[in-house]
């Protein structure tokens, strides 16, 4: 008993009563098709719970936690859940910071580094004891320096900060050239985003204001002079404007000209709107003049450790990091630093971890922020390590998304490590490998939704492969495996060429069309950088170019392009599955197309829960209230007006084959196939959401409650059914991400109908078996980050599998 975990009759969402004991100390998967019930079982039962009870033992209220809809959980630890989703939206916030890293080398460089007078540049003496004694005079000018401490190489401290942009490296300015266009006067359209009615608003005041300092405004711009430029850039009150009219009183009212200036109001609008102004798209983000990008000031950029900067280290990869590191801690040892060794000992041992589980390539200087889910995730296991915690309950939700089958191993290896301490490990997992290498496995299915929730198979691999219920087991008993259609493609091809974007090496590759192409390699090898930053940009805007290359090809051959990345659809409450794709109203429209509809007075608008006229406003539409609980949380209810039903009486009244509304809010996708088969657009519609696996999901159910895999085939489905004419260029980051094997070969076709209407996909893509049933594949490497950036295969699945560079061809079968 005390080494599991017993749940008994657990019904929560799609859960059918199940029962189970998992062993606790052990590695244990939870695997099953998508929207099978594997995320209820451990997020939404074990986590909360066990939150619950830690909460209550601890004499805190647990009000604020609902209970899971389960009879008993026995055996439960105290528990540490690591999600994909990155929390931490702070641009200050970098890898080197979230791992503490960059604290270590803060240390480092305030004890050992070696400075450089930031007056004449010539190297001074070290204080005496490494930071902590008084000031040093520079030996040729004179010029006093403070001693450095570390606070002053922290880019998060006004120390430290390089002045001009506040240690974040970056500045924004205005694209001016983006701005005006000077063959053309005002009235003529030179402010390219002014649009007619402001045009001719902006343009009044504008030779108002010319009148009061005689300065005719009507001319092309390429005609104006200083003074007229700075009056349309800056405005009659700007500092730059009144150098020229010292003695001329700016106008007082904006019918005399008092014009606010084109760039100030860009600059006020921007500020005033946190970047999210309507000229957004005109503010460009460069690396800051003075410190080009280093974010610390002069004097702390000038100090050196064994030849290198602090800010030359952030920019390299961990796994550079790590040799540097190596390199010192070798000589601290022979020198008997013991201050310093330790130190470098302890840093060793956190990179060392990172690197285990395939996150060498990033650098300490990278965003937080610009991380994958996979990514985050791996890197919190990686830090989660050192904490030495036991008998703890780690869950983990697809720790392999977004991971090169190489790095696999390594990421078992940590998560061994972590049961090895006496912890129980349970993932969320599709990963073969992975499932191969877990003590226990738990497979919930058989299906999706309510043809899902419950435990088809349990045991060890063996054990599953002679369960008849497993899903899993029989799947990998068949070993079933996609192939390649080899498909031709049209003869045409898109081609970039000499990119040098990131750590991209002078990359110059060809993509043919009309095949499904997977684009594949290491974590950080430059995919993303190749489809994303350079192809999708350029074809988007419809260019021959784009920054970091000298010139693409080929975009002639295609009429549209639908980029599907992994970014969060919507963090609005109010937005469901039905009203993202655009399904919600269609079903409006039917309603207020009804006799009884009519009858009432009602129509599409009355069908909304989101707008005033039929939604219960108790709620506003919602179905639930917060009530105040005084001095515990706020609780949410049911409406006790509508009873969760969101809509006014006189609505739910009106019927659709028996449905009201609300009714159809209830069911899933798949369950109302049936009811609107005779609608086609609508029938269209939810055929789609079916064949990207979405069949299970609910039509209210809010988007804030999808997986990252569900939002990207939601966000691929809404794209799908827009109407496209003519050769459309799909790009799509790993559309695989979060799928059973079993949804893989539903993805498979679905991609190649795309391909078959006549269309290109092009997807980033880490799983072997959808690279391996593609037409053509481009293998990037042979590492990541600046080991990485070179072509290093491209042609059929079966080329690249017989290229013995290639490391993604060793696992194609």
């Amino acid at each position: 008993m005390k080494d599991l975990i017993r749940i008994r009759g657990a019904r929560e969402n799609n859960l059918k009563n199940i029962s189970l004991d998992i062993p606790k100390h052990r590695l244990v998967v939870v695997t099953g098709p998508s929207g099978s019930g594997k995320s209820t079982l451990a997020l939404d039962i074990l986590q909360r719970e066990c939150q619950r009870q830690y909460m209550e033992s601890s004499g805190m209220s647990s009000e604020s936690l609902a209970k899971p809809r389960v009879d008993s959980i026995e055996g439960l630890s105290p528990s540490i859940a690591i999600s994909q989703h990155v929390t931490n939206r702070n641009p200050r916030s970098t890898v080197g910071t979230v791992t503490d890293m960059y604290t270590y080398l803060r240390t480092i460089y305030e004890k050992k580094g070696e400075r450089r007078c930031y007056k004449c540049h010539v190297p001074i003496a070290p204080a005496a004891n490494g930071g902590e004694t008084e000031a040093v005079t520079c030996p040729v000018c004179a010029h006093i320096h403070l001693p450095l401490t570390k606070a002053d190489f922290s880019f998060n401290t006004p120390q430290g900060a390089c002045p001009t942009c506040s240690g974040l490296g970056t500045v924004v300015d205005i694209d001016v050239e983006a701005v005006f266009d000077e063959t053309k006067s005002i009235r003529e359209g030179a402010v390219t985003f002014w649009y007619e009615a402001i045009n001719e608003y902006q343009a009044s005041v504008l030779e108002g204001a010319g009148k009061h300092y005689d300065l005719p405004m009507n001319l092309p711009l390429n005609e104006y002079n200083e003074a007229q430029w700075d009056l349309l850039k800056y405005g009659v009150e700007s500092e730059e404007f009144t150098r020229h009219f010292p003695s001329v009183q700016p106008p007082k009212t904006v019918g005399k000209g008092r014009f606010k200036g084109v760039i100030t109001g860009m600059w006020q609008r921007y500020k005033e709107k946190g970047g999210q102004s309507g000229e957004a798209a005109y503010f460009l983000t460069q690396p800051c003049h003075d410190c080009h990008g280093e974010r610390l000031k002069e004097e702390s950029r000038l100090v050196t450790v064994e030849g290198r900067t602090l800010p030359s280290l952030s920019k390299s990869s961990l796994e550079e990091l790590g040799d540097w590191v190596e390199s010192v801690h070798t000589r601290s040892v022979d020198e008997e630093d013991t201050i310093l060794e330790a130190v470098l000992h302890d840093l060793l041992i956190k990179i060392r971890r990172v690197l285990h589980v395939g996150l060498g390539y990033l650098t300490l200087d990278r965003q937080a922020i610009s991380l994958s889910g996979g990514e985050a995730q791996r890197l919190r296991l990686a830090s989660i390590l050192g904490s030495g915690l036991t008998g703890v309950l780690y869950l983990l939700d697809e720790p392999t998304s977004g991971l090169h089958p190489k790095d696999t191993d390594g990421l078992v290896k940590v998560m061994k490590e972590l049961r090895d301490l006496g912890n129980t490990v349970l993932l969320i997992e599709h990963d073969q490998r992975v499932i191969q290498e877990a003590d226990h496995v738990i497979d919930v299915g058989p299906g999706a939704g309510r043809f899902g929730g419950e435990i088809v198979g349990q045991g060890s691999l063996k054990e599953l492969l002679n369960q008849p219920h497993s899903v899993t087991g029989r799947y990998l008993k068949e070993q079933r495996v996609l192939s390649s259609k080899e498909r031709k493609g049209t003869g045409e091809w898109i081609t970039i060429q000499g990119a040098t974007l990131h750590n991209l090496r002078d990359v110059t590759v060809s993509f043919p069309l009309g095949r499904l192409v997977a684009v594949s390699g290491v974590s950080g090898s430059g995919k993303s950088t190749l489809v994303y930053d350079l192809l999708a940009v350029a074809a988007e805007k419809r260019i021959g170019k784009a920054a970091g290359c000298r010139a693409i090809t080929g975009l002639e051959a295609i009429q549209s392009v639908i980029t599907v990345d992994q970014s969060p659809l919507s963090r609005m409450q109010r937005s469901n599955v039905a009203t993202y794709v655009d399904l919600y109203t269609l079903l409006r429209k039917i309603f207020a197309a009804l006799p009884a509809a009519k009858e009432r007075g009602l129509d599409a608008k009355h069908f909304s829960f989101n707008t005033p006229g039929g939604r219960c406003e108790r709620c506003e539409g919602l179905g639930q209230v917060e009530v105040d609980m005084h001095f515990l949380s706020n609780l949410q209810v049911v409406c006790p007006d509508c009873r969760g039903k969101r809509f006014r009486s006189e609505v739910l009244e009106v019927m659709y084959q028996d449905y009201a509304i609300s009714d159809i809010l209830m069911l899933s996708i798949e369950e109302s196939l049936s009811l609107f088969s005779e609608q086609k657009k609508m029938a269209q519609l939810l055929t789609l959401l079916c064949e990207v696996g979405l069949g299970y999901l609910q039509w209210g159910q809010s988007v804030t409650t999808l997986s990252g895999g569900e939002g990207q085939r939601l966000k691929l489905a809404r794209e799908l059914s827009a109407s496209s004419t003519g050769h459309t260029l799909y790009l799509l980051d790993e559309p695989s991400t979060g799928l059973h094997p079993i949804d893989i070969e539903k993805l498979h076709v679905l991609l190649s109908k795309l391909v078959d209407a006549g269309n290109t996909v092009i997807m980033v893509e880490h799983n072997t078996e959808l690279i391996a049933a593609s037409d053509w594949v481009i293998d990037m490497g042979p590492g990541g980050g600046t080991s990485g950036g070179s072509v290093v295969a491209s042609g059929t699945p079966k080329e690249v599998a017989a290229t013995k560079e290639s490391i993604t061809g060793k696992f194609i079968h």
